[in-house]
């Protein structure tokens, strides 16, 4: 029966938001609620919120006064990684009536008034980090073609700069039968491409103490997940989102390589390609084992799209230090960067460090970096130029092109009427433009 209610979600961050806030969007759906745009009047605003950095709290702040803008009588709800690190500074912001914390998001309709919006629930709902242990799955579907699956959550690891296991917790996974059912589940409804997402997927298993106090050993492993869901019989695409350099092991990268379902694309962080700051950062690998992945990668997957994270401006970072990372950088056989300039989180080991790098310094060198990428990433698509390759067209553009993604995550345009969306398609890519949408791409034809 529905309440005539509507609500409306905005998701900042990662992948892994945008799951949840679907999983979340769908139980507002079946209690009767009618979802809205953000950028609209609505009775309920849902802001999903990241904290890795000083621009996301930014974001966060802009879309509540934009959804009180919009209706200053709205319920204006926070959750996400923000949520659970700093409920009291969001809850002083001006229009904010909820704040729930990390297990709590799942139980949001708990804390609505539904009968009663005119005095709705406030304040903070939020336990302790460290009490949370159940996994909640759930994915999202882009424009009905490509779906983010969530199949892990929580970190343990304890990288000096980074506040996610603060804010998610432990690691925790989905067991691989329900995984492959939901996979299973979006395959029916269409899609066509479907992302593991995660906070650390490379640490995804379950397992149960051998003996009190030791590490869980455990039942299986993110390489078990994998070769389960490339055992499914249907014309589907799978992509590992991001997965830790020392967790990428060859094993993996040589299941991809005679996949039938797994594209060749990997995105591994690096952070830096200094040693001394891989120590500061807590990282759990030296740039040795970073060189060894990728270039494991590129002799058995030759055509394999390779993308890198890199931090610039961490505490302590010399010119030394960050040419040591350009110079590392530059010598890979990769495909692009996304390239970060360090943010002081509180709570982490990192903002007790000294020597602290100025922000025009990290500036200069994010630009520096940003360049590299550009560079990188002209090299990785020229490669291709006159190759033929099976692109999955995903949205048809304002200007009348397709756009879609290769195997190899080549983006591609086609000016093709006979196209449609959620096709896969085999096409002659041509020459590169960067006109259309104002980014690197191939303009293509049908073959």
């Amino acid at each position: 029966m529905s309440t005539h209610r509507t609500v409306a979600f905005h998701t900042l961050g990662c992948k892994l938001n945008f799951s949840e806030t679907s999983t979340i969007g769908k139980l507002f759906q079946q209690a009767g609620y009618q979802e809205v745009e953000f950028n609209t009047p609505s009775d309920i605003y849902i802001i999903n919120t990241c904290s890795v950095t000083d621009e996301a709290d930014r974001k966060c702040r802009k879309a509540v006064r934009a959804a009180i803008r919009l209706n200053a009588q709205a319920q204006v709800i926070v959750i996400g990684c923000y949520a659970q690190l700093k409920p009291e500074e969001i809850l002083s912001i001006p229009g904010v009536s909820l704040v729930l914390g990390a297990s709590e998001k799942f139980r949001i309709l708990d804390y609505i008034h539904r009968d009663d919006l005119a005095s709705p629930h406030t304040g903070i709902y939020q336990n302790p980090i460290n009490v949370l242990g159940e996994f909640v799955p759930g994915y999202s579907i882009d424009d009905r073609t490509r779906s983010f699956l969530k199949v892990q959550d929580g970190c343990d690891y304890k990288c000096s700069f980074c506040t996610i296991p603060l804010a998610r917790g432990r690691s925790r996974s989905g067991e691989i039968p329900a995984i492959v059912k939901a996979a299973t589940e979006l395959i029916e409804q269409g899609i066509k491409e479907i992302v593991l997402t995660g906070v650390n997927i490379g640490d995804f298993g379950n397992g149960t103490e051998v003996l009190e106090g030791t590490k869980p050993k455990k039942d299986f492993l993110f390489i078990d997940l994998i070769q389960s869901l490339d055992a499914l019989d249907a014309d589907i695409r799978f992509r590992i989102s991001s997965i830790e350099p020392n967790l990428c092991t060859h094993e993996i990268i040589d299941f991809v390589a005679n996949s039938k379902h797994f594209m060749p694309h990997f995105h591994m962080p690096l952070q830096s390609g200094d040693n001394e700051i891989l120590s500061a950062m807590r990282r759990r690998y030296k740039r040795e084992l970073y060189e060894d992945r990728v270039n494991y990668i590129t002799s058995k997957i030759p055509n394999a799209c390779i993308g890198v994270d890199v931090i610039c401006g961490f505490p302590g970072e010399t010119e030394a230090h960050f040419q040591n990372t350009y110079d590392f950088i530059q010598k890979l056989d990769i495909s692009y960067l996304h390239v970060f300039s360090y943010s002081e989180r509180p709570n982490t080991a990192a903002i007790e460090l000294l020597n602290s790098v100025s922000p025009t310094v990290k500036l200069m060198r994010s630009k520096k970096l940003r360049s590299l990428s550009d560079q990188k990433k002209r090299a990785y698509y020229l490669k291709f130029e006159q190759s033929v390759q099976e692109v999955l067209v995903e949205n048809k553009l304002v200007n009348g092109w397709y756009s879609g993604y290769s195997k190899n995550y080549l983006r591609v345009h086609l000016n093709q009427e006979q196209v449609q969306v959620n096709q896969l398609v085999p096409v002659k890519l041509k020459s590169l433009n960067t006109e259309l949408n104002k980014e690197l791409s191939f303009e293509s034809e049908l073959v």
